[in-house]
């Protein structure tokens, strides 16, 4: 079980860090403001889910 969490929280991780990437380069081209705002509040939610997954991952692992 602990392994399966394990595995959706990196997924989530790399979610993460595929949205941070796409907003700073929304940034870096001089993108639409809405884009980088909506990108950045999706990586929040991300990283929110990443982190209850790696939490049940280490509840887990202590039973």
């Amino acid at each position: 079980m602990t392994t399966v969490f394990n595995i959706i929280a990196v997924i989530f991780m790399f979610a993460v860090v595929v949205v941070l990437v796409r907003g700073l380069i929304n940034m870096m081209r001089g993108g639409s403001g809405n884009t980088s705002n909506k990108l950045m509040q999706a990586r929040v939610i991300l990283q929110f889910v990443a982190l209850v997954f790696l939490l049940l991952a280490v509840y887990f692992a202590g039973r």
